[in-house]
């Protein structure tokens, strides 16, 4: 894939997650992907990346992950964010640096990184 492939592909999953649909979410990644929010364990292979992001669509009433900048080659795109979630009432933002590893035009390696204290103190969630 060319840089420019690349980055609409990120650009489609992040904006993919305003739809709130788990196929289509699981469906940008490769059967063997990891998912890694860094500060815990990876999650390796679609299954299990397909149990976190349901949990995170439970947990949410909405959720956007939002491109503040990104930056893109062959097969490779960083992406700052601002990830935006919803509780009821209750709305947090988490500034985010997101990395993504393409193969076969499917993200192979998802890690973002962030600060665990901030997201688990706004969400009430544990990781």
């Amino acid at each position: 894939m060319t840089a420019d492939e690349s980055k609409a592909l990120v650009e489609r999953f992040l904006a993919a997650w305003a739809q709130r649909d788990i196929d289509v979410l699981v469906d940008f990644f490769t059967e063997d992907a990891v998912y890694h929010n860094v500060p815990v364990e990876p999650i390796r292979g679609v299954k299990g990346i397909r149990q976190i992001f349901a949990a995170f669509l439970e947990t949410f009433d909405e959720v956007s992950l939002d491109i503040v900048n990104v930056a893109a080659q062959p097969e490779l795109v960083f992406a700052e964010r601002v990830d935006r979630f919803a509780v009821g009432e209750r709305r947090f933002e988490l500034p985010v640096n997101g990395v993504f590893e393409i193969r076969n035009g499917k993200i192979a390696r998802f890690s973002d990184y962030f600060d665990l204290t901030t997201f688990e103190r706004s969400s009430g969630l544990r990781l």
